[in-house]
């Protein structure tokens, strides 16, 4: 098992930050425990270097001829283990060893086929996307049918100027392109993986509920008019524990500091009627106005009959908990005898009371370090002031998942399943066979 070869760097010039970036991949591929020869690469770069990006990846490319596949994107954010370079000018840079048969790169304009006729099976799917793409929503829906799993993973471009992404295959460009030079804006791309590469994946929302899951009994739009047969603004009220008849002021701060997470009707909810976190099921939106005169909640989002909702709230205590929680679970998947029912409890429970520095879970063991390479797109609106101090929220990865190789971006949105979240975690992890 050999681990991904990563690389990042800040500099103000980017020449500078690419030529320390090769530095570190050279230096790792030369070391017996990481891989020498990766094809594909992952590329994020902060929104600082979105106007010369294609001077910069063909700079990049140029100097590692032997990385025949290239993909990624802009973020007004980059990560790489223990450390976020949030807006400032930086890279980071994984390369992956995986078997040629195993992935595919594709985009808008060269997408991922839909049948394994060409001989490749796609089972998950790595995806960067532009959030100006209209029918985002059906476009990630129809990328997951195209995958045996039916799970994406990846994120929305996020950049104060061009909304880059990179795609590159074979020969230096995907065949359909044309003179695009492997940085292009709009629609989908991505890496499609085969069944021979195993990955674990897990959502962090960083919310907690504040009441129980109710059903929406009657809706219009994307306002909430009854949950339970009750009227949607009085339970919301009634689960606040707040009156708008006395202390309106009082309400509204609680209201807007509440958020509701949806599940579709066609989907079981996880877990209990109440709960501590919520599952890959649920997407969190805002509450976006009451209607007095129908007794409603308008949301961020569509809402219909038969949906399943439960409120929630946002704070950095619930952020670090959840965060804790997923990496866990992937610990606990990876080395179930490694950790104790008693410690999985405490990674959701416990740590609301652990300093900023503590994440909650003991070093991970070497047994973790069967990891080869993890992926981490994070909300813009998230990163180390959300969770307590700079570059907090992968220091909690780095302590639950041990020193493995990480890539990742601070998105518009985040990719997962077949869903697009905000102000979400997507934490995914290569492992060996």
């Amino acid at each position: 098992m050999k681990l991904f070869p990563t690389g990042h760097a800040t500099h103000p010039q980017w020449r500078m930050a690419a030529a320390l970036v090769l530095a570190q991949l050279r230096a790792q591929m030369a070391l017996p425990e990481y891989a020498p020869a990766p094809t594909l690469g992952l590329l994020y770069i902060t929104d600082h270097y979105a106007s010369e990006a294609q001077a910069l990846f063909d700079y990049l490319s140029g100097e590692l001829p032997e990385v025949t596949d290239w993909s990624g994107t802009v973020g007004v954010g980059v990560s790489a283990s223990n450390a976020e370079y949030f807006d400032e000018p930086a890279l980071s840079v994984m390369l992956l060893d995986i078997p040629a048969d195993q992935y595919r790169v594709f985009s808008g304009v060269a997408p991922l086929p839909r049948n394994p006729a060409s001989g490749f099976e796609a089972c998950t799917a790595l995806v960067h996307a532009d959030g100006h793409t209209s029918e985002l929503a059906e476009l990630l829906d129809e990328m997951a049918a195209r995958t045996t799993t039916g799970y994406l993973f990846g994120g929305l471009s996020a950049s104060r100027g061009a909304s880059v992404q990179f795609a590159v295959a074979g020969n230096g460009n995907i065949a359909g392109h044309g003179a695009a030079g492997g940085v292009f804006d709009g629609g989908l791309s991505g890496v499609a993986f085969g069944p021979g590469v195993a990955l674990l994946s897990r959502v962090t929302q960083g919310c907690q509920p504040v009441g129980r899951l109710h059903t929406v009994t009657a809706a219009h739009e994307n306002v909430v008019l009854q949950l339970d047969g009750e009227p949607a603004l009085d339970v919301l009220l009634s689960t606040l524990d707040v009156s708008l008849d006395g202390d309106p002021q009082l309400a509204l701060r609680k209201v807007r500091a509440t958020l509701a997470g949806l599940v579709d009707a066609g989907e079981q909810p996880q877990g209990p009627q109440r709960t501590d976190h919520f599952g890959i099921d649920t997407r969190v939106r805002h509450i976006v106005g009451l209607d007095g005169t129908r007794r409603g909640v308008a949301l961020a989002d569509h809402v219909e009959p038969g949906m399943h909702l439960a409120f929630c709230q946002r704070n950095v205590a619930a952020a670090r908990a959840d965060l804790m929680r997923i990496c866990a679970e992937i610990r606990e998947e990876l080395s179930p005898q490694e950790l104790e029912p008693a410690l999985l409890a405490s990674a959701t429970q416990g740590a609301l009371r652990m300093a900023p520095g503590a994440a909650g879970l003991p070093a991970a063991s070497p047994q973790a370090r069967s990891i080869r390479g993890a992926i981490y797109v994070s909300c813009s609106g998230r990163g180390g002031p959300h969770f307590g101090g700079p570059s907090a929220e992968l220091q909690i990865v780095r302590h639950a998942l041990g020193d493995v190789p990480l890539v990742g971006f601070f998105a518009g949105g985040e990719i997962a399943h077949h869903h697009l979240y905000g102000y979400a975690g997507v934490l995914t992890v290569f492992v060996s066979a």
